[in-house]
């Protein structure tokens, strides 16, 4: 099994709604991948401002644990983000 963290970007093209958040999350729920996520909320920068990347794109994020990454790739098809015209960053956690 793999962990997962997925960086969702504030790039859509058109609204997301509610309804559709709610039929992803069920779909997600469903898959036995999901394992939380959150919005991102207020930011502080600790350190040096100037050298700091700008994240402000990334308005949440979503945890996944799966021994199949093609299937998560899939599944994050219907993602509101990326059904909207907008992206969404897989990344693998590495293990400790």
């Amino acid at each position: 099994m793999s962990d997962y963290i997925l960086l969702i970007q504030g790039n859509e093209k058109t609204a997301t709604t509610a309804d559709e958040w709610d039929r992803f999350i069920a779909a997600a729920l469903k898959s036995g991948a999901f394992r939380g996520g959150s919005e991102i909320g207020r930011r502080e920068i600790v350190g040096d401002r100037q050298a700091a990347r700008a994240t402000d794109h990334i308005v949440g994020y979503m945890r996944f644990e799966s021994a199949d990454k093609q299937v998560l790739l899939e599944l994050l098809q219907q993602h509101p983000v990326v059904v909207h015209g907008g992206s969404v960053e897989l990344c693998e956690l590495p293990k400790s």
